[in-house]
């Protein structure tokens, strides 16, 4: 492994031939459940799906980076971060204001073959729990 000091950081960080996940995951729907009502959408606290709080710690455990999406408005980004932080959700990202439309991820494949884009999509209001041991 290599060893590698960022001066900004308190301890090292530690780099070998295992390369960490990021993970983009939309909100509503996936981690919490999802409302049709916009206004109940922002004034109530988030309800959150079985097994989403030990999903994410699973994953912060195997050093996965979590970016977080959603349709919701840029608007409402401080209402949506105090939502997420009362439900003791963490992440690395934030990006919202995407569309209702599919989402596609592209990358490029690794000179061995190995893809590096995956995609799941899970039932809408069921949770990430399959999902635990990415």
């Amino acid at each position: 492994f290599i060893w590698y000091w960022y001066p900004t950081m308190q301890y090292p960080y530690y780099f070998t031939e295992v390369l960490m996940k990021t993970i983009f995951c939309d909100i509503d729907g996936t981690l919490c459940k999802h409302h049709e009502d916009i206004i109940r959408q922002h004034s109530e606290e988030l309800e959150l799906l079985p097994e989403t709080l030990e999903v994410l710690k699973e994953w912060e455990k195997k050093g996965y980076r979590l970016i977080l999406t959603t349709g919701r408005k840029e608007s409402h980004r401080e209402r949506l971060i105090q939502q997420l932080m009362n439900a003791n959700i963490f992440w690395d990202q934030l990006i919202m204001g995407l569309s209702n439309g599919p989402r596609v991820i592209i990358n490029d494949v690794k000179e061995g073959g190995e893809d590096r884009a995956l995609g799941y999509n899970v039932q809408r209001n069921l949770g990430i729990r399959e999902l635990k041991n990415l």
